[in-house]
């Protein structure tokens, strides 16, 4: 990150990936974020989109100290993508490493690598309410569905086919990246590949309409409530599952 900054740059971050270690919730882990997570990561910041997910970064602290500290941004649950955000809009340029940042978390199942979705979910649709629509179009499922229906009703091919064809390019495509990001023998058979790639699509729809029925974020042993824009807002001990706004203030850490 250190020879990526330069001098028109004031923040450089990478883009999360995973170790290699056994197990299929470690296999999931590292299909979503060298597929999904890779494909709109690196789409994003080819596109300049603010991509910024504060799992890794390098930021220069005479640009942090001119936006008002971190505090100024305590506010915010996604504090890293409004720390990018300002970073931008004051005329500097932000990019990624080529090195990934691997993780390697303690706990590792499905069920809580899922919740950690879900609350990603979340903030994204509370920070882009765009997302409402445009995910859900960026769903491997969901987008051949409507292509399907698409190229049968206008050019009365069999939809079946088109969509049987458009998933196997899908998977093809995701396996190349992954493979690209890994830049090595990935932990797993092409198997394991293929079973734990059909889940992560066939889950992804579920665990997005999960993230909008039930907006409130569970973070560690506190509840918050997000308005748009990303502000939030700790609900109370007592009542976590109500919709009223706690009184205490805005979340500062």
């Amino acid at each position: 990150m250190v020879y990526s900054m330069g001098e028109k740059y004031a923040l450089i971050h990478q883009m999360p990936f995973t170790c290699d270690r056994e197990g299929f919730a470690a296999t999931f882990e590292k299909i979503f974020f060298g597929t999904v997570q890779s494909r709109i990561y690196l789409s994003a910041d080819l596109l300049s989109i603010n991509c910024h997910t504060g799992m890794s970064c390098l930021l220069r602290k005479s640009v942090i100290d001119e936006l008002g500290g971190l505090k100024t941004f305590g506010c915010y649950l996604a504090e890293d993508f409004f720390i990018a955000k300002a970073v931008i809009e004051h005329g500097w340029k932000m990019r990624i490493s080529s090195q990934p940042a691997m993780q390697n978390s303690g706990i590792c199942d499905i069920s809580s690598f899922q919740a950690r979705l879900i609350r990603w979910a979340k903030l994204r649709v509370a920070m882009v309410p765009s997302t409402i629509l445009l995910e859900p179009l960026s769903e491997c499922m969901v987008l051949g569905a409507l292509t399907s229906w698409s190229a049968s009703l206008i050019f009365k091919w069999d939809p079946l086919v088109f969509y049987l064809v458009h998933i196997l390019t899908w998977l093809l495509s995701d396996w190349l990246m992954l493979c690209t990001v890994q830049n090595g023998s990935l932990p797993f058979h092409k198997f394991e590949f293929v079973i734990g790639w059909l889940f992560r699509e066939m889950s992804g729809p579920y665990l997005f309409l999960h993230a909008l029925w039930s907006p409130n974020i569970q973070w560690r042993a506190r509840t918050y409530k997000l308005h748009w824009g990303g502000i939030a807002y700790e609900l109370p001990l007592s009542n976590n599952s109500s919709k009223d706004v706690s009184n205490n203030g805005l979340l500062t850490s």
